[in-house]
């Protein structure tokens, strides 16, 4: 329960006020640098619904994380959450999406992408990383969203 009501709040923690492809840009190489400088070897993607406006990847990623970041995207996108928060609420509900049917294999119920969320019009994209553990992953998300909140408010 301490959990879902931590990841809660950093859902609405980090709301920004408009963002655009630029802004895309900008917060996925705050989340880049932010990895490079920790030595992860990850994947970070940002994207609408139907486009990719950012991708990188830092030494040591494998093309494995490509199909993460598109399962794990999927779920927020889908469900306007953060994976790691869907997966929390599920595992709390007792309940195994994949295992019914609920969620096919094109999703991914598992932390390291979190919704991009923008005042008065909802969650308008994903960014994601890959090549951590699920909360590491969801780590460098965040951190590099408060970053880019600081740099930008």
């Amino acid at each position: 329960m301490a959990e879902i009501q931590e990841l809660e709040a950093q859902e609405e923690e980090l709301v920004l006020e408009s963002f655009d492809h630029d802004d895309a840009w900008r917060l996925g190489s705050i989340i880049t640098r932010i990895a490079q400088e920790a030595g992860h070897g990850v994947g970070i993607d940002i994207r609408r619904p139907g486009l990719i406006v950012f991708r990188s990847a830092t030494p040591g990623i494998t093309a494995d994380q490509d199909v993460w970041i598109g399962r794990k995207s999927a779920v927020v996108l889908r469900l306007e959450a953060s994976s790691a928060l869907v997966d929390a609420r599920l595992g709390e509900a007792g309940v195994d999406a994949a295992a019914i049917g609920w969620l096919g294999p094109e999703y991914a119920v598992t932390g390291g992408s979190f919704p991009i969320r923008v005042r008065g019009a909802g969650v308008v994209a994903a960014a994601t990383a890959s090549g951590l553990s699920s909360q590491e992953d969801h780590d460098l998300i965040v951190a590099g969203l408060r970053e880019y909140l600081k740099e930008t408010r």
